[in-house]
């Protein structure tokens, strides 16, 4: 079992087809995320009802949910001691428990953080603080992030996993070296595979206008 990314759901839900009961289900989603971000005084969101020109470079659509932790102990170490060098997870060591994490999680500023692991959206509209929406709203996973922020918090910690970016923006070739790197053997392999499959969801996300799913 693993955590699976997905962007463009509705547009593919349309494309299918072939399940109205999906597709109702969407929409109430998209609905209930759109009275949230009312709520908050923030632009609605328009999902996409077709694919974009932005397509994921990616292939991997999901990691282990242990993966995810790695990242964002990458993150959190990054922001609290910004610099020293990201040093990998020891293996008696849980990733989840490192204090920096806590520490960060618990101000509610990062969106990376401050997620379900397993389940919810990120929505390409552009607010710092991570929205709460109720418990009588439907929306899985307690908290829904935005696409942009997420975005920014990975550019800011990609130099510290070691990737490259060229005026913030991920170039071909440098997929092409992490994926050759994507084995047990390397060093924060878990960080770099997360991170992979994160950015080219939030790019996408916030170029073609698709919510980012987490299921």
């Amino acid at each position: 079992m693993g955590l699976a990314v997905a962007t463009h759901v509705l547009a593919d839900a349309l494309k299918g087809d072939d399940d109205p009961e999906h597709l109702d289900y969407l929409r109430d989603q998209f609905r209930a995320i759109n009275e949230l971000l009312a709520g908050e005084g923030l632009p609605a969101h328009a999902e996409a009802t077709a694919r974009g020109t932005a397509s994921e470079r990616s292939r991997l659509g999901g990691v282990p949910y242990s993966f995810v932790h790695y990242l964002r102990r990458a993150y959190a170490r990054a922001r609290q001691k910004p610099d020293e060098a990201l040093t990998p997870v020891a293996e008696d060591e849980n990733p989840a428990d490192d204090p920096a994490v806590d520490q960060l999680t618990y101000m509610f500023e990062s969106q990376l953080l401050c997620h379900s692991d397993c389940e919810g959206y990120y929505v390409p509209v552009d607010f710092e603080e991570v929205l709460f929406p109720d418990d009588d709203s439907g929306l899985p996973g307690g908290m829904v992030g935005s696409s942009n922020a997420l975005l920014r918090e990975l550019v800011y910690v990609a130099p510290y996993l070691g990737i490259t970016l060229v005026d913030g923006q991920l170039t071909d070739a440098e997929i092409d070296r992490l994926s050759e790197g994507f084995d047990d053997d390397a060093a924060l392999y878990r960080e770099k595979e997360t991170w992979l499959l994160f950015y080219e969801a939030a790019r996408v996300s916030v170029e073609n206008r698709t919510i980012i799913t987490f299921c």
